[in-house]
């Protein structure tokens, strides 16, 4: 029977007893933003659900959704601090590993089946060591999604469209310069602001993928909802390399194997979401258009200049991911 860690022992590990039988019981927080119903609640209950199974009892993985435990930026600190056990940002990672900025880029992803070469081929081998460096490591890449633009002032077509208009963005500077360029006046926000800044209107309106929006209830608070798809958003199962290495080699094993394999079901589900949504959002009122996708292509150039020079490599980083996108 393992000895009972106190949180000054190590924060990350919150320890309870199995009931009734007086046997400690180590418990894996996982922390992420998303509300019950979002891809981030199913996914993390499906990676708990499967680990829970093949860890046998020992060890337990929780999921604390709806930002209980903090926005990203608070968890990824937790996560130094041992605090926690697991967190699932997206956008934030540019704001840990300057690369990361390469999935900010609009319209570079074509589907999921090119994310997977990219992350086979860039993420892993290039992007993964970076990480590492910072203090984290990446156990799978999961998904956030194809990200569309809701308001409360015009349907957007085109760029010029969102002129002037008051646009919540996630903690991205990428996104934020993104934006600016598109003529909107951003402003990065933490997820669980979002519904009382749009209700307020302290801010116009915000851009997620369909079933943060759906589950996040925005539909309530916004009468537009425009289909831009312009970033795709990976997120990523992320651990603090250092506690990491404190747990037993066959469970990191078992954690390790199972963020890996619930891949599939993480876009499989998001495919399905993203088919079944719209309806539900036009069912809720709002009013749906096709934006003018070359339009935004053809307003996306500074922005591809900015990375390349900004970031060193960012040029290369971003002809590699096109070039796996031409296998398709």
């Amino acid at each position: 029977m393992k000895k009972i860690k106190t949180a000054f022992v190590t924060a990350s590990l919150a320890v309870s007893l199995t009931p009734g039988l007086g046997m400690a019981q180590t418990e894996l927080q996982f922390g992420h933003v998303g509300n019950p119903g979002s891809l981030f609640d199913m996914s993390v209950n499906e990676f708990a659900e499967r680990a829970n199974e093949r860890l046998g009892g020992d060890y337990e993985v929780q999921a604390y959704g709806s930002s209980q435990l903090g926005g990203d930026n608070s968890m990824m600190q937790k996560l130094k601090l041992g605090q926690l056990t697991f967190t699932l940002p997206s956008t934030v990672m540019s704001s840990v590993v300057d690369e990361f900025g390469l999935f900010e880029m609009p319209y570079l992803i074509q589907d999921r089946d090119h994310m997977k070469r990219v992350i086979e081929e860039v993420i892993e081998p290039d992007l993964y060591p970076l990480v590492e460096e910072e203090g984290y490591k990446i156990l799978a890449v999961w998904e956030n999604g194809f990200r569309q633009i809701t308001n409360n002032e015009r349907p957007i077509n085109t760029p010029e469209d969102l002129d002037g208009l008051k646009l919540r963005t996630p903690a991205g500077a990428w996104r934020v310069r993104m934006f600016e360029e598109y003529g909107a006046n951003p402003s990065p926000m933490a997820l669980s602001e979002v519904f009382t800044a749009l209700q307020t209107g302290t801010m116009d309106g915000q851009e997620n993928p369909l079933v943060q929006i759906h589950s996040q209830k925005f539909q309530e608070v916004q009468d537009y909802l425009s289909m831009t798809n312009h970033v795709y958003t990976p997120a990523y199962v992320v651990v603090s390399k250092s506690h990491w290495e404190d747990l037993p080699e066959d469970v990191r094993d078992v954690l390790e194997e199972t963020a890996q394999e619930v891949q599939d079901f993480v876009y499989e589900t998001a495919a399905k979401q993203d088919e079944e949504l719209l309806g539900a959002m036009e069912e809720a009122g709002m009013e749906i258009n096709e934006a003018d996708k070359q339009a935004f292509i053809d307003a996306s150039g500074p922005v591809y200049e900015r990375f390349d020079e900004e970031v060193e490599g960012g040029g290369d980083l971003v002809d590699r991911v096109l070039e796996l996108g031409e296998e398709d």
